[in-house]
């Protein structure tokens, strides 16, 4: 199989480009490589696929030192041109689209940047896999689009109306759209809406990252609503499980909306801010300075991910407990920072 991986220097993207490798497929990855947060993360998870920062040039392709069968290329998903010549030369079986704008609280600060991002970002996608026969495109979408939503767990079926983000809204709009290109064009999509990922390799302005940022240093933590607030928080590599499966389970016209799904992609096991500070404190083995705040705007209370509708087609099953997954984390994040 040929599979294009968007946003492949990222904290997703990386792990799904990693979990490919090695199994008889030919993967390439793109990404913009932007400085939303420190470019030498993203150019240290790219030299882990064997992509070195010398040989990364603008919408030029580059292979791998250490997996024959991977390529990278930094390109910017608004250029079309570049991406539709891509699309061409390749002839991919299937995409994986993980490229986005991220970030809740700054999309409050900078909303042009997601659209462009994540709306004419996605529209290039669409347009592309719609005039290169793709298979299957697989695609981000987030927990954040349920916005204040009081039932509890959060439920595909939902209404899903009153974002409170612009972040959130983007998210929405390629819900909406990939519906319409599938509805159209028969072009097979997969929504994942994902909840609170975190691990090894993962963003700097995530929690995880930032709490241990704060400890090592001995700075307070910044606890928002005055840590009464709970996060579906869900191990990478059981993201990334998920999105196998869904890559492979192709949507069909037999589907009730023919050629389209979408699912929630979480542990579905919620877990308390102040749980999640004392696994920290563990696992970095010093006790955390707190500084309560109250709730940010653009932020919800509770995170909890019915996926039972994905476990039902996929046999989709994360068993990462906290524990573990804050482990293993907090392992790679002291190995990193000693490196750098």
């Amino acid at each position: 199989m040929k599979i294009l991986v968007t946003g492949a220097a990222g904290f997703i993207g990386f792990h799904c480009v990693k979990a490919l490798l090695g199994k008889e497929n030919t993967i390439v990855g793109l990404d913009n490589i932007n400085d939303y947060y420190d470019i030498e993360l993203k150019y240290g998870r790219l030299i882990e696929c064997g992509i070195e920062k010398g040989t990364v040039l603008s919408d030029v392709k580059t292979q791998s030192h250490k997996y024959p069968d991977y390529f990278f290329q930094k390109t910017d998903l608004t250029n079309y041109s570049i991406l539709n010549e891509l699309f061409s030369q390749e002839k991919f079986d299937y995409v994986i689209h993980l490229a986005a704008q991220p970030g809740v609280r700054y999309s409050l600060e900078n909303p042009h940047v997601y659209i462009q991002s994540n709306i004419v970002g996605f529209m290039n996608i669409l347009e592309c896999c719609r005039y290169h026969n793709i298979k299957h495109l697989v695609y981000a979408s987030s927990s954040s689009i349920y916005g204040m939503n009081e039932r509890i767990p959060f439920n595909e079926d939902d209404q899903v109306d009153h974002p409170v983000s612009i972040y959130a809204a983007t998210k929405k709009s390629n819900e909406l759209m990939a519906h319409t290109y599938s509805h159209l064009y028969k072009l097979p999509t997969t929504g994942l809406r994902f909840f609170t990922v975190y691990g090894p390799w993962g963003r700097p302005d995530m929690a995880p990252m930032l709490f241990a940022d704060a400890i090592a240093s001995d700075q307070p933590i910044k606890v928002f609503n005055g840590g009464d607030m709970q996060r579906d928080f869900t191990y990478v590599e059981d993201i990334v499980e998920g999105i196998m499966k869904s890559m492979i389970n192709i949507p069909t016209d037999s589907d009730p909306q023919p050629y389209y799904r979408l699912f929630n992609i979480g542990n579905s096991r919620p877990v308390k801010l102040m749980d999640f500070i004392e696994e920290m404190e563990k696992a970095m083995g010093k006790k955390a300075l707190l500084e309560m705040l109250p709730m940010q705007p653009g932020d919800v209370k509770v995170t909890f991910a019915d996926t039972s509708k994905l476990e039902k087609l996929t046999a989709y099953c994360p068993n990462t407990t906290i524990h573990r997954g804050v482990f293993q984390f907090v392992k790679w994040y002291k190995s990193w920072r000693e490196e750098n």
